[in-house]
């Protein structure tokens, strides 16, 4: 497409077949496609087997028990009862995330965890420690 189409001229130093600034007669191109194709080709099947050998890798990692991303934030013992106190109006949302020392976006993620936790067990009302 860049040879032919758009007329873009090639120049690999380490190549002299690929120059196609010389040789424009229909030899020196035929040859220059063909070995750039060639490369082309190989540099494709290169990215497919990194990808593959990446994605063993990662496979092998997991069934070793290796966790992948930011280790998860702790969630302090008494989250229940902060979270009881900002509900009631008793702490401000400022306290809490000081309290519990965590940023506004994994305080909700938390209590979101808390809420299906909450789900599961029935009445949030018994419910005043949570483990993640």
């Amino acid at each position: 497409m860049l040879t032919k189409g758009i007329g873009i001229d090639i120049c690999v130093m380490d190549m002299p077949l690929l120059d196609t600034r010389n040789g424009k007669d229909l030899m020196g191109t035929f040859i220059a496609d063909l070995v750039l194709q060639i490369l082309s080709f190989v540099a494709e099947n290169e990215r497919e087997n990194i990808r593959r050998r990446q994605q063993q890798g990662i496979a092998a990692a997991k069934m070793r028990g290796v966790r992948f991303g930011r280790p998860k934030s702790e969630v302090p013992e008494d989250f229940g009862g902060i979270v009881e106190e900002w509900r009631e109006g008793k702490i401000k949302f400022d306290e809490v995330l000081e309290r519990c020392q965590m940023s506004k976006s994994t305080f909700y993620r938390r209590l979101g965890e808390m809420r299906e936790i909450e789900g599961e067990v029935g009445n949030s009302q018994s419910v005043k420690r949570y483990t993640f």
